[in-house]
């Protein structure tokens, strides 16, 4: 069965990656969930997508340049008035630590996919930081680790050989297994577009493969299909149904 990831939580009804997206996500059944974490210039980690603030919340600035306490007195939640579901508490939310969302996770029957924001700005120690934080918690071995930066990635494995992780690209490799064996990669984490016009060369590893980010039932079909590891979506519940409906259509020709 192929997994569902809440990308950035269920960020297409909710603030992206805020506890009420990732509370939403659960609420809608997710296999897992996936985050993007930065550092702040006091060295916490946040979860956050730009390296810059201005996209995402009412500051601006990079997240390096800040403390965890300027960067909590913005809005995570303000730019999302137009949502159907949008609260006025909303306008409260502020950027979460890492340490918030694992508390919210631990415990959960989730895989957390942790992907380091390190292909923009190299944030020392942020790996070795990550690995501390999250081997306190019990989810610790449902934890993958991503990234388009390759060298945070052996960093990772470097630090914690039982880490997993995986490779985030844009394009799909040629001889996508060498990649695996000679990396040490759990999985790839691969555009879905880029898949869908190379699908030839995920054969054989398609259980290596998640892909991002898929938001309509067509092409979730057809990943169904190819039977990927995961999708990572920004509409968990809508792509849960288009699962069931999937699993229930195969079952019914199966009689």
């Amino acid at each position: 069965m192929t997994k569902i990831y809440a990308h950035r939580g269920a960020m297409g009804t909710h603030p992206e990656n805020t506890m009420p997206a990732f509370k939403a996500a659960l609420d809608a059944g997710v296999d897992g969930l996936e985050v993007d974490v930065h550092m702040t210039s006091d060295g916490h980690l946040v979860v956050i997508h730009d390296e810059y603030v201005e996209e995402k919340t009412d500051g601006q600035g990079l997240v390096r340049d800040m403390t965890l306490a300027e960067l909590r007195t913005l809005s995570a939640g303000v730019r999302y008035k137009d949502f159907e579901a949008y609260e006025e508490a909303w306008d409260k939310e502020t950027v979460p630590t890492l340490e918030e969302v694992l508390d919210l996770a631990d415990h959960q029957d989730i895989e957390l996919n942790i992907e380091l924001k390190t292909n923009k700005v190299l944030y020392e120690g942020i790996e070795e930081k990550v690995d501390a934080m999250v081997s306190a918690y019990s989810i610790e071995h449902k934890v993958i680790y991503s990234s388009f930066h390759l060298p945070t990635l052996i960093r990772m494995k470097t630090i914690n050989p039982n880490a997993r992780i995986a490779w985030l690209s844009k394009k799909v490799p040629g001889i996508i297994y060498d990649y695996i064996n000679t990396l040490k990669l759990d999985a790839l984490h691969l555009s879905y577009k880029a898949v869908l016009k190379k699908v030839e060369r995920i054969n054989h590893t398609e259980d290596k493969v998640r892909v991002w980010t898929v938001n309509d039932a067509d092409s979730a079909k057809q990943f169904f299909e190819l039977g990927v590891e995961a999708i990572m979506t920004d509409f968990p519940r809508e792509m849960i149904q288009a699962r069931e409906e999937y699993e229930a259509a195969e079952a019914g020709t199966g009689e």
